[in-house]
């Protein structure tokens, strides 16, 4: 069986962007702008509020995760969107709300980038998603991976893509 060509950092690009731009405008009617792709995988911005990552991995022809990091007020602004509620309701319903509506953002989002790497020929399968909310958050490396680091802007809030592919 010959091996597929490597996934381009353009098709990456251009599958993430368009995934998150989605995703933003269908679920929290708000337009989510790519800032910049970065060479570093962390954010200064980390350890001065607390966020929420999502993950959904992917495996199959390619395997894979990518991490939506959020910062949590932006987090809480989302859910409230999402489910038509107030910030003091969602507060009230404490991380349950927020986690949801995260994770189906996130699974939402990865969903549409691994649809367009199966277009590609790159067929794979979703996991479930992982949400954690917490301070001074950071996503470590898998061994062997290519990492991709996307920077977006949605309603004054940075949103992070960090995506780790591993092909065989």
């Amino acid at each position: 069986m010959a091996t597929a060509q490597p996934i381009s950092d353009t098709i990456v690009q251009e599958s993430i962007v368009r995934a998150v731009k989605n995703v933003c405008a269908i679920m929290l009617k708000r337009e989510a702008t790519f800032v910049e792709k970065s060479a570093e995988a962390a954010y200064a911005g980390f350890k001065d509020k607390p966020h929420v990552f999502g993950s959904v991995g992917f495996v199959g022809q390619i395997d894979g995760i990518v991490y939506l990091c959020i910062p949590d007020d932006f987090a809480q602004d989302a859910a409230a969107r999402v489910l038509g509620m107030s910030a003091a309701e969602v507060e009230m319903s404490g991380d349950s709300a927020i986690k949801d509506v995260i994770g189906e953002i996130t699974n939402m989002t990865v969903g549409g980038f691994k649809n367009a790497l199966c277009n590609i020929g790159f067929p794979c399968k979703l996991t479930l998603p992982t949400i954690v909310r917490g301070d001074n958050l950071a996503v470590s490396s898998i061994k062997g991976s290519e990492r991709h680091t996307f920077h977006f802007d949605c309603n004054s809030h940075r949103l992070i893509a960090d995506i780790q592919l591993k092909q065989d």
